[in-house]
């Protein structure tokens, strides 16, 4: 548990540095090297940094991807779609063909915003909307399948990107999982905010 909430406040993380850290650190100092408290202090830093980034650039998607995916089709109708997502506690799927080709990505926020909570997109809104006797506001899509609300296309990412990559992928788009494909776009597993926060955790502790 102690470990679970190290891994999500990367600011207080420690990490074991290697010679070849404290060498590429060494490497970043020019002229001469007076040893002093803050000539290590800046060694440690730039240390510290070789450290993350090798950290990143050694585990990649697949090495953390759940490869057995929970998916829908775009005929899936939303009834089935969120049942598939309550009962694996899940908060999105990935929408493929028959071909097993990611068309796009069902999130909760895809039916938060499809079901138009005052255009806020959150679940409290509904809360408080049928709190307030408006009726549910999921009735208007109720009949509805995953090809009506999902998100496409879908972000990808391939097999060989760093957890790194992903990371970045994550916060640039504000998304929470990213399904890992081919190059033709063939879906090979998916990796999720805290496959990521795991990785760190195995190699940090």
């Amino acid at each position: 548990m102690e470990n679970d909430k190290q891994c999500r406040n990367f600011g207080a993380i420690s990490i074991e540095l290697t010679d070849e850290d404290i060498m590429s650190a060494m490497k970043d100092m020019t002229g001469y090297i007076d040893i002093t408290s803050n000539d290590f202090r800046e060694i440690y830093k730039s240390a510290y940094t070789h450290a993350i980034q090798r950290l990143g650039q050694s585990v990649t998607a697949q090495d953390i991807m759940t490869k057995t995916v929970i998916v829908v089709n775009p005929d899936t109708d939303l009834i089935e779609t969120a049942t598939r997502m309550a009962e694996n506690d899940i908060s999105g799927v990935p929408v493929i063909n028959s071909e097993n080709i990611v068309l796009g990505v069902i999130s909760e926020k895809d039916f938060l915003r499809k079901m138009e909570a005052h255009h806020t997109g959150s679940f409290m809104s509904i809360i408080a909307e049928c709190l307030s006797n408006k009726g549910c506001l999921a009735i208007p899509i109720r009949k509805k399948t995953a090809r009506d609300i999902m998100t496409s296309p879908a972000i990808t990412a391939r097999p060989n990107s760093t957890i790194f990559e992903l990371s970045r992928m994550m916060a640039e788009n504000n998304i929470n999982r990213i399904p890992i494909t081919t190059a033709n776009g063939n879906l090979l597993g998916i990796v999720s905010r805290d496959d990521l926060i795991g990785s760190w955790c195995a190699k940090l502790f």
